[in-house]
């Protein structure tokens, strides 16, 4: 027993081992793009980042932040900290596959054989390396992020609930399961994730507690895990938030006490009344037990669903039938409700994590996001309310319309009362009391057509809705037809076209199960074809096997794939051989007697709750900005445990050929089958290497470097990778900590401005004179333009009699945007609290352009400043044409331009959707990866023809910033690894360099030209970034090579472009009927770019090379007429 002990442990550490080197060897020296930059600085400067927040994450990060002095290397610490933590994973994992692989060989230890020991040993090895080298678990192990923890706990919380069943009959073994509950306590201060643990631990349970298993008392275990689930998701977690807040509004509302003075008491009530019903188990005081257990479970909130009466009554309608059982029935429940009350207890500690987050958010840190300060906004924090809510078993579809009924003359939506929101109130005077006041309800729209389990549900006008119900029809074979409804609004009747059940369901199987879950399942357990991110492209993301008599029916011949495609890194190859040991493990389990029948189903649900059931809870619709392979780890875990198992098999099997020898089968089998661990090693190491690594942390310095030295500048982004990076640099390695970030989808909201206008580092406040009153939620969300009020208004100032009352009410210029903010946008007459024209002005303070350092168009420049400031415009006028309203972010952002007065430069960075430039595109000036929002019309200037498209750029700031400020991260380092992310910031930073140069050769500066296009090719080599006429403007680059006379050079970059074009519609051309009809746009696509390139190529000079591409365009274009014929 010793013996089996001693090598359990040195196998496991060894497996930990392994991982950790593995892990610790190919992580990202600083941040990762998407959330990583914002978690590492939340952990190193305990700030409070998105919603739901991640506490203990948090604070652990800070933990490993402190080892080190150099902020620098924080990044690297923190993603440490997630190798050790999935190496540990991988410890635990080991662990629990042995002593699942032991209760099946060899449940009596003193019958253990080294046979045996190798068996279970190598089980434990190989389902612990294939989990270790599989895609999505190694992706999340070498960064910065909540999954690798989280899938930590979900390995321990296992291990623990096996390790509970080994001491199930012994005394004092509830204390496993209360440590088990504290791990989940912790855990929701990682993700929410490890609550589907919860199936799996219940049914571990209720087998071992159970001698007459049956079919329906499993089914009930399964609902009271369910129950359980519910209980700390929707009981516990929100159940405190809003037992709290009734203590607020109580002591503070009511008996008009200071803020939080409710939450303190409650908090204190809390612990107390958990004390003494844990105290009141230990005594044989049977009425005050119950009471003591009663009125816990109700100061913890969980039978308080809903809100409002409907919670109070279903709290007290819960509660009666809880007492009623502890009363009424006779039994003994001492031990349960001690267990119970402990579990709940150690679970509140452990989620207590998350006052870190209201301690940071009262200490108004600079990231401090959604600032939840207090009960209520900690409340909208943790539900996540920012982001909205989705359909999940009854709702709308796509094509639904929101009901309306006649109030009046008007036809007006029909709304849902939500619950309240409750905020602050803002005090007229000092002396005022504290008080919360119902800022809005959460109310919802009412829709007219609803259907069971919708799936198909996206808004059309929301920001990707259009797109993404045009792409419901792509996964519904033979589109979507849907049923004719009519649909009244106000007696105009309508008819509509609602999806069926049968089109709804089948977009659930073919997109949201098979395309959002088993294909991300397939690239772990059989192969993947590339790392792009697919939209149900033929070419990008989908699984392989490897064998391309398979591949070729389900994608396409993958021998003929263009070379960008079949030397793409993410490119990887298992032949099903981990699908294969995954199943052979799982039906070995599964017929493996009652125990093994027992244990299948208790991986199953764990490998179903973390995986299908994720499925059906988030309801992804298409066009998912990148993809979501991470948030099935857990499922993708349960399934490297039947991967291990199948050693076990295995050598069950090869020992009837060997007759009693055991250890010879069980060497054979752990031999072979760890083979295939390490196969899945050397096919993902190259995709997982972030060794040399640094183009998040470099390319969002490059956005702060655009930005001038001096005058404090401001720069408007809106997106993750346009966010989050500058953040890290600014806040973690105090890099450009004089910029000011400021997040356009943010600005919508009062907690966001608040920090706008607080100093952070060396960055004033900004520019925004508003008060607060008139910016907090409900008020000034949107504000109406209404050009037809113009005439009136030029009116009133016309008539004499009025004129002097126009002026003291509106001011000398009403059109004035300085005036209309504070005469009409911020008028508390509702009738005046509009914009009554669609163009607003700023009169020009020319001193202090030419104080800012900005670009002066040559028509502007004279000898003297004094010339230049007569030569320029008085006025700089904003368009309004074509908008209804301007919303709260909007308002900001020309309230900043009334009140920056230039000297204070705003850039936008040029990553920031057109939909948010409010139509300053005209004014923009590019230099680098930012426009800086300047006074001057480059369209009516003649510059720029269409500013939607082509901006003007300041090519001697473009060019210090390209040749001098800006890093590109090693983009050169050859065979580095470049993720999709990082090659579309590649493929922007080229176009730089393409614009740039184009514009040089047009100004005459033809050294500068040639100096910036060989810059490009060093810094960013076509060997690592492949040349894109599309994605890179490679055509520009070549085309000005061959002006400046490098045609070699030039001629070369458009035949390597060519030649991936001939790759890609030779590709398509060799698809099947069906695959090619399904192709066809792409391929006619890449025909017409070979021929644009045969054009250009016609500039070098070079008639042999012109005639070859021209001869395969012609034989490549042949070939697709006849496909199109034929």
């Amino acid at each position: 027993m010793k013996q089996y002990r001693l090598v359990n442990n040195v196998v496991g550490w060894l497996a930990f081992i392994i991982a950790a080197v593995v892990y610790c060897m190919t992580i990202e020296p600083t941040a990762s793009f998407w959330d990583c930059p914002e978690f590492i600085t939340t952990g190193y400067k305990l700030e409070v980042g998105h919603p739901p927040g991640a506490p203990f994450f948090m604070l652990t990060a800070n933990l490993f932040s402190q080892l080190v002095s150099d902020p620098s290397q924080v990044a690297r610490m923190v993603n440490t900290m997630s190798a050790l933590l999935s190496a540990g994973c991988i410890l635990f994992l080991f662990w629990s596959i042995t002593r699942l692989t032991k209760a099946l060989v060899c449940p009596d230890e003193e019958k253990m054989t080294t046979g045996k020991i190798i068996t279970i040993m190598g089980a434990g090895l190989v389902g612990a390396l294939a989990y270790t080298f599989s895609d999505t678990f190694w992706f999340s192990a070498v960064e910065g992020e909540v999954y690798a923890f989280s899938s930590f706990f979900t390995a321990i919380v296992f291990w623990f609930i096996l390790k509970w069943e080994d001491v199930a009959d012994q005394p004092h073994s509830d204390r496993w399961l209360i440590l088990i509950a504290y791990m989940i306590g912790l855990s929701v201060g990682v993700h929410l994730l490890n609550l589907l643990c919860i199936p799996a631990i219940v049914l571990v349970y209720y087998f071992k507690k159970t001698n007459n298993v049956t079919f329906w008392g499993t089914m009930l275990a399964l609902v009271v895990s369910a129950a359980l689930v519910a209980i700390v998701l929707y009981g516990i977690v929100p159940g405190i938030v809003k037992v709290g807040g009734w203590f607020e509004l109580l002591f503070v509302n009511s008996l008009h006490m200071p803020f939080n003075t409710g939450l303190i008491i409650y908090i204190v009530l809390l612990v107390a009344c958990l004390i003494w019903s844990i105290v009141e188990t230990y005594r044989d005081h049977g009425r005050l037990q119950k009471i003591s257990f009663l009125l816990s479970v109700a100061l913890l909130g969980i039978p308080f669903f809903g809100h409002g009466a409907t919670s109070v009554i279903f709290g007290i309608l819960i509660l009666g039938a809880i007492a009623a059982f502890l009363f009424v029935n006779k039994k003994d429940h001492t031990r349960v409700m001690n267990t119970a009350l402990l579990c709940l207890t150690v679970m509140v500690v452990g989620y207590s994590s998350y006052a870190l987050i209201v301690i940071r958010s009262t200490a108004n840190t600079p990231m401090d996001q959604n600032s939840p300060e207090d009960i209520f906004t900690l409340g909208d924090y943790l539900g996540r309310e920012q982001y909205g809510s989705t359909p999940l078993f009854y709702g709308q579809t796509y094509a639904s319309q929101v009901k309306r009924e006649t109030d009046g003359r008007y036809c007006v939506p029909v709304l849902k009362k939500g619950a309240p929101i409750y905020g602050k109130k803002e005090k007229e005077s000092p002396d005022e009391k504290d008080k919360y006041i119902v800022v809005s309800n959460r109310d919802k729209y009412v829709y007219a057509q609803n259907m069971v389990f919708p799936r198909m549900y996206s808004e059309p006008h929301s920001h990707y809705g259009s797109q993404q119900v045009n792409l419901y029809d792509q996964w519904v074979p033979g589109g979507i037809k849907g049923h004719k409804v009519k649909h009244n609004v106000c007696g105009d009747v309508q008819t509509l076209t609602i999806p069926t059940m049968a089109e709804n369901l089948a977009f659930f199987f073919n997109y949201q199960v098979n395309f959002m879950y088993w294909r991300y399942f397939l690239w772990n357990f059989v192969g993947r074809q590339n790392d792009l991110c697919s939209y149900g492209e033929i070419e990008h993301g989908n699984w392989i096997t490897g064998f391309n008599f398979i591949d070729k029916h389900l994608v396409g011949d993958q021998t003929l794939l263009p070379t960008e495609l079949r030397e793409n890194k993410g490119h990887n190859v298992f032949y099903g051989l981990p699908l294969i040991l995954g199943l052979i493990g799982l039906f070995w389990q599964a017929f493996r007697g009652r125990k093994g029948t027992q244990q299948f189903w208790v991986v199953f649900f764990l490998f179903f709750m973390t995986g299908l059931a994720i499925v059906l809870y988030l309801n992804q619709t298409p066009m998912q900005p990148r993809e979501r392979d991470y948030a099935y780890a857990g499922s993708f875990y349960a399934f490297t445990i039947w991967i291990g198992l199948a050693v076990a098999a295995i050598a069950e099997w090869l020992k009837k050929l060997f007759g009693k020898n055991e250890t010879v089968p069980a060497v054979i089998a752990t031999i072979v089958c760890l083979l295939v661990p390490i196969q899945m090693a050397s096919q993902t190491w190259d995709d997982h290497d972030r060794s040399n690594r640094y183009m998040c942390r470099d390319f969002g310095q490059n956005y702060l470097n655009t930005l001038p030295d001096e005058g404090y500048p401001i720069i408007y982004t809106n997106g993750d990778n346009d966010t989050f990076p500058l953040w890290y640099n600014i806040e973690t390695e105090e890099f450009r900590t004089d910029t000011r970030v400021c997040n356009l989808s943010y600005l919508n909201t009062p907690w966001y401005i608040d920090q706008m206008r607080r100093p952070a580092y060396q960055s004033p406040s900004i520019p925004i004179s508003w008060p607060r009153i008139q910016y907090v939620e409900g008020h000034n969300d949107y504000i109406e333009v209404a050009p037809d009020m113009k005439s009136k208004v030029l009116q009133y100032y016309k008539d004499p009699k009025t004129y002097s009352a126009a002026v003291a009410q509106f001011g000398e210029e009403p059109f004035e945007l300085k005036n209309v903010m504070k005469y009409w946008v911020l008028n508390t007459n509702d009738k005046l609290n509009v914009i009554p024209t669609d163009t607003v002005y700023i009169t020009l303070d020319k001193a202090a352009i030419l104080r800012s350092g900005m670009y002066i168009p040559k028509e502007y420049r004279g000898a003297t400043d004094e010339e230049t400031m007569s030569l320029m415009p008085d006025r700089m006028y904003i368009s309004l044409k074509g908008k209804r309203a301007l919303y709260k972010n909007e308002l900001m952002m020309l309230e900043m331009l009334s009140q920056c007065n230039w000297e204070r430069p705003i850039f936008m960075a040029t990553t920031v959707g057109s939909e948010n430039h409010l139509g300053l595109e005209p004014y923009f000036v590019q230099e680098g990866l930012a426009y800086r929002i300047t006074p001057f019309n480059y369209q009516q200037l003649g510059y720029v023809e269409n500013p939607k498209v082509e901006t003007y750029l300041d090519t001697e700031k473009m060019y210090n910033n390209l040749m001098n400020r800006y890093k590109f991260g090693g983009m050169n380092t050859e065979g580095v690894y470049l993720d999709e992310t990082i090659t579309r910031m590649g493929y922007t930073h080229r176009r730089m360099f393409a614009s740039l140069a184009n514009q040089l050769l047009e100004e005459g500066q033809d050294e500068k030209a040639l100096a910036v296009l060989n810059k490009c090719e060093e810094e960013l080599p076509a060997s690592n970034l492949p040349h894109s006429l599309y994605m890179s403007y490679s055509h520009l680059i070549a085309l000005d090579f061959i002006e400046l006379g490098e045609k070699e050079k030039g001629l070369d970059i458009l035949c390597q472009m060519a030649d991936n074009e001939i790759e890609y519609a030779t590709w398509y051309l060799s698809l099947n009927d069906r695959q090619f009809a399904t192709n066809l746009e792409s391929c006619h696509s890449n025909i017409e770019t070979l021929y644009r390139l045969i054009r250009f190529m016609e500039k070098a000079d070079n008639k042999e090379v012109t005639d070859k591409y021209t001869d395969l365009f012609e034989r490549i274009y042949g070939e697709y007429s006849a496909r199109l014929q034929g």
